[in-house]
């Protein structure tokens, strides 16, 4: 039967440090070029795919290529696109609407509130929907470095390294303004960036990876980004936007990651375990090999195991080479878990 020693509170400590790492595959740190799936950006009708959104790619091979992120249009009236339907009662039901009711749902959690951003309340949004396998446990403020290019060329980031305090907290968690700028600073200091006062740019939420940009301020900051709720389908707007983040050719984003660490520090004292049950340290008949070991027996510690309350082994230590342990000797050997 095993020895076994409990582990005191005092044996025992827990810290977490944050780790950041390059949000797009293969740890890319800005995309410079991407593209869209001819199988997914179909728009044969009101209720196709690619009118809702758009998934954008890192490689040309659809097949082999993950998804990046998405690119969708939300207006809150419905304008930009056909309705799903014309029977009476059902007109107005469009893309864009779907779009702009859903993500005004997650963010306030009700389809009555509007997206304010710095007292202006536009009609229409663009979303960017980070896929939620290319970041760890958020995305991290701050390193949002955004290239917008038409006729004119617009650098967005996020104001969490500008912005004093904490950032406004919604049903999706922290929310921070989009604003011209680079690595979370803001140029100037106005969140109304355009001479129309059409507000700040938009909101990043970092915790699951959205960024809503404002319509109207693009709009008033380069007339590329056409004309709120004119006749073209949602297909072109979000083609359009995806066009002006593919001709900027840099998008950077980093993601964060929590990873909480136990430190279990193993007590080995002169008197404990110097006895093994080893059947090599015997012969057939019981005795020991060696016969120095009858008044001075030495282990070799290999591995430290780690048991619950009912001594059923849990997680097993390996030590990177056998440490010798007798009467005269201590050991203290310090286990890390990962988490």
């Amino acid at each position: 039967m095993g020895t076994f020693t409990r582990y005191s509170r005092e044996d025992i400590s827990i810290s977490t440090d944050k780790v950041t790492s390059n949000t797009w595959t293969n740890n890319t740190n800005a995309l410079t070029t991407t593209f869209t799936s001819s199988t997914q950006a179909v728009f044969t009708d009101a209720k196709a795919q690619g009118n809702f959104f758009l998934e954008i790619r890192k490689g040309e091979d659809t097949v082999s290529s993950s998804v990046e992120y998405t690119v969708s249009y939300g207006h809150r009236y419905g304008s930009g696109s056909e309705n799903f339907t014309n029977t009476a009662g059902a007109l107005g039901n469009t893309a864009t609407k779907c779009i702009y009711n859903q993500y005004r749902q997650l963010a306030f959690g009700d389809e009555n509130s509007n997206f304010n951003f710095n007292g202006f309340v536009p009609n229409d949004i663009h979303v960017l929907n980070i896929d939620r396998g290319r970041f760890k446990h958020n995305l991290k403020q701050g390193s949002l470095n955004l290239k917008l290019k038409g006729n004119n060329t617009i650098h967005l980031t996020d104001d969490s390294i500008t912005t004093t305090g904490s950032a406004t907290i919604t049903n999706i968690g922290r929310q921070f303004n989009v604003i011209s700028g680079s690595d979370g600073v803001m140029s100037g200091s106005e969140l109304n960036q355009t001479p129309e006062g059409s507000g700040s740019y938009g909101f990043i939420y970092p915790d699951v990876g959205i960024i809503i940009l404002n319509g109207e301020a693009l709009r008033n900051y380069d007339e590329t980004y056409w004309t709120e709720g004119d006749a073209a389908s949602a297909q072109k707007k979000n083609q359009q936007i995806y066009g002006a983040i593919k001709t900027g050719a840099s998008f950077e984003l980093d993601s964060e990651e929590r990873i909480s660490s136990q430190f279990i520090f193993t007590r080995i004292k002169n008197a404990a375990y110097n006895y093994t049950t080893n059947p090599s340290y015997i012969d057939n008949n019981g005795d020991l090999l060696i016969s120095d070991f009858v008044d001075s027996p030495t282990t070799y510690i290999t591995t430290i195991g780690l048991y619950n309350d009912s001594n059923n082994l849990i997680a097993v230590a390996k030590l990177s080479q056998p440490l010798k342990k007798d009467f005269t000797t201590e050991a203290l050997v310090r286990v890390k878990l990962d988490y």
